[in-house]
């Protein structure tokens, strides 16, 4: 440990820290514009300037590293010349524009141009103009004039998000921060620009002009837009959300958020946000009131379970609804005898289910993952299902991690890896075994040989019609080498629907093969959200009675539904999620409900009082997160053990779908966002095949053909992709290609 002294206090810090390390331990604040502590240094914005005893000259503290008993003064008069100058120097082309400025208020440099700088400037010469620059639909870079070259963008793009996609061109005077000509910034991390940005050259472009940052509310709230349990800051005007930024947790999301927490919220108040209960009557759709509303379908459920038995009801529920609403669904599902209920969409293998010892999650922390020594990642698309995660691997991967990928496909993950194979779906299950049999493989090699080592699978495995026989495989490998086994969990409260114990009866896919007379959908848009959407709609319409507790309709839902009662998306309500590390999470609403919309858990009571149930007297959400998950005993509910000893089923010859679902199509906030879907993630993809595979089905790359799963079929265009296994498609799911089918399973391609 070394000595140093700064301002008269004495601290021990470790060999090769800096100054301003030492000082943030310290808690003394050093003024900075290019040190951020998650980029590397660059030592170029100069702000940071101190006295050093002995020195001979004022040093940057980001750029100095501690020796034994060094001395440092950052309130000396000499210090205090140097950051003066820097300042004057900074200001010298910066415009006088803090009136309009979107980052008025908030901004870095204004707050040290009043604590650090001069009270008047000695340049008298005209201001230089940048030119705006186009970054793409999420980020603003209208006023570059006012960029002071601090480059934390760009060290943010290249280091964080691995890909530089904005750099600094030219020198001097006519030195720009610009993306790549012709390009915009496309990373799914792209908005922590704005964060780092310490001036308002970056903006979010969503947010421009909406609104002064002293004129919003702040609120604390947890992402539901993917299992990792991001936390964020909600800013809020009139009762309405208006931006979105990180609220630092170093175990979970560290300081940045994705693209996808970051501007979800432009898709809560779409147009199609349904505001008051409906009943469709002789084919019309008429408002109706609430009590109106939950007597039909008080009375609707009951005339159907009479006619037809408690068999004929199944219940359909999002698993990102909040553990107080899936407890009180399952509650009320007790009380009325309904025995199937599901929140497995997207699965279609659910011989697991009996077999596991607990729920199933990553099977340790996200933290402690990020630190492992060797880690096996199976059948994910990264990007796509966890960009905040993938950020962190890819932090360990560039140091000491050795990431092993095996998936459908070969993504472009911009980090190094120790193996990356695209191998067909159908031999995945073969493929680990043969791994846990020969551990002198260099993938099973690196999880034996290391200290702390995991394998993780991804949603396609879950998704898998062999789901079971895969799972089987990699915890025998998992057995074999030490390693930890986990899955990532397709959504917010994969892993608290599974503490609960929810999902029993019939499957959705076994509902889909046998269609019940009734069914209740919780928060669901079956089209996508459904392993064959169109299968799923066909099941729907053939329902005596659908019932939907949902924030948005649809096209689909007023078509298969009779009633459609509006419920508040997780920003309207208070709730819980357990993430994919077993974290329990609670948050309350940020903005009051939307219309005449009402929390789902709050719905569910009442009809629990409707029907006359026993145990439905609740006053607040903490009272049922009590009753449904004990805090304490949580750890001991999650276990990815499998007892499951089966045989592989037959798996689709011919085509596979692969390729996921679409980053922006995960959920129905997300798939409303029009800034997200403005992005080239969001865009129509094309169908992807090897170029063997498009030979032999007599297919020319780029020609339009139409794709068929279960009898839909949808218009797309495909593409020659020699990096693929033969016999795929890679087709992510998107709004526009939903209807053909499930991913994993056989799909077809043929003219027009």
């Amino acid at each position: 440990m070394l000595q140093i002294e700064i301002d008269g206090k004495q601290i021990a810090v470790k060999q090769g820290a800096t100054v301003m390390e030492a000082a943030h331990e310290l808690g003394t604040y050093i003024p900075h514009f290019c040190y951020h502590k998650k980029l590397s240094i660059a030592a170029n914005c100069r702000m940071c300037l101190v006295e050093v005893e002995k020195a001979p000259k004022p040093l940057p503290a980001c750029a100095t590293p501690v020796t034994d008993g060094m001395v440092v003064h950052t309130h000396s008069a000499k210090a205090k010349q140097a950051q003066e100058g820097v300042m004057e120097f900074l200001l010298i082309n910066h415009p006088l524009d803090c009136p309009i400025c979107d980052q008025g208020g908030e901004c870095q440099l204004q707050d040290l141009a009043v604590g650090y700088g001069k009270s008047s400037s000695r340049y008298q010469e005209e201001k230089r103009s940048v030119v705006p620059k186009d970054m793409g639909p999420l980020v603003s870079a209208e006023e570059m004039s006012r960029c002071i070259h601090c480059t934390r963008c760009v060290r943010f793009t290249e280091e964080i998000a691995g890909l530089q996609e904005i750099a600094m061109a030219n020198r001097g005077e006519f030195s720009e921060i610009m993306p790549f000509i012709g390009k915009a910034v496309e990373t799914e991390l792209s908005g922590n620009v704005i964060d780092l940005c310490p001036v308002g050259a970056l903006t979010s472009k969503p947010f421009r002009y909406d609104a002064r940052s002293w004129e919003l509310s702040r609120r604390k709230t947890i992402s539901a837009h993917d299992a990792l349990g991001s936390n964020l800051i909600v800013q809020t005007k009139d009762h309405t959300v208006r931006r979105v930024l990180p609220l630092e947790n170093e175990a979970v999301n560290e300081c940045w958020i994705s693209d996808r927490d970051r501007f979800a919220y432009e898709g809560l108040y779409h147009e199609s946000r349904l505001k008051t209960p409906k009943i469709k009557h002789g084919g019309q759709w008429h408002e109706v009131d609430w009590q109106t509303a939950l007597e039909y379908v008080r009375k609707t459920l009951d005339c159907i379970q009479k006619e037809d038995g408690q068999d004929a009801v199944g219940i359909w529920a999002n698993p990102m609804n909040t553990i107080e609403e899936l407890y009180l669904a399952k509650k009320l599902s007790d009380g009325l005898n309904i025995k199937h209920f599901d929140t497995r969409l997207m699965q279609q293998d659910s011989r697991l289910a009996g077999s596991l010892k607990g729920a199933q999650w990553l099977g340790q922390s996200i933290e402690s993952l990020g630190n492992a020594d060797a880690v096996l990642v199976v059948g994910a698309n990264l990007r796509k299902e966890q960009p905040l995660l993938t950020a962190r691997l890819r932090r360990a991967a560039k140091s000491y991690m050795a990431l092993s990928i095996m998936a459908s496909s070969k993504e472009e993950l911009h980090m190094p890896l120790l193996a990356q194979e695209a191998v067909h779906p159908n031999e995945w299950a073969g493929r680990l075994k043969n791994m846990a049999q020969d551990l002198e493989n260099a993938v099973s090699g690196s999880l034996k040989n290391a200290e702390k080592a995991a394998i993780v699978l991804g949603a396609e495995v879950q998704n898998h019609p062999d789901y079971a026989a895969i799972y089987a495989a990699a915890q025998e490998l998992a057995d074999a080498t030490g390693a930890v086994l986990g899955v990532l969990p397709q959504a917010a409260n994969s892993v608290g629907a599974d503490v609960l114990g929810v999902n029993r009866g019939n499957s959705i896919q076994e509902m889909l093969a046998q269609p019940k007379k009734a069914v209740l959908l919780l928060n669901v848009e079956p089209e996508i959200d459904v392993a064959n959407g169109g299968k799923a709609v066909a099941a729907l319409k053939q329902a005596q009675s659908v019932m939907a507790f949902t924030p948005f309709e649809s096209e689909t839902l007023r078509e298969v539904c009779d009633v459609m009662l509006p419920i508040a998306p997780f920003t309207e309500t208070s709730g819980s999620f357990i993430s994919m590390e077993g974290r329990l999470q609670s948050f309350h609403g940020v903005v009051k409900g939307f219309a005449d919309s009402r929390p789902l858990w709050k719905v569910l009571r009442v009809l629990g009082n409707v029907f006359e149930l026993e145990g439905f007297e609740y006053d607040s959400s903490e009272q049922v997160l009590r009753e449904a998950v004990n805090k304490e005993s949580l750890p001991e509910k999650l276990n990815n053990h499998s007892t499951w000893q089966g045989e592989a089923v037959q798996t689709a010859s011919g085509l596979v779908r692969v390729g996921g679902v679409g980053i922006y199509h995960t959920d129905a906030i997300v798939r409303r966002s029009a800034p997200l879907q403005a992005t080239s993630h969001a865009q129509v993809p094309a169908a992807r095949i090897h170029p063997n595979t498009l030979a032999a089905l007599g297919l020319q790359d780029g020609e339009a053909v139409q794709a068929g799963q279960g009898g839909a079929t949808v218009g797309v265009r495909v593409s020659a992709d020699a990096g693929l296994p033969e016999n795929v498609v890679y087709l992510p799911l998107h709004t526009e290609n939903a209807a053909s089918g499930a991913l994993m399973n056989t799909i077809e391609l043929t003219r027009g």
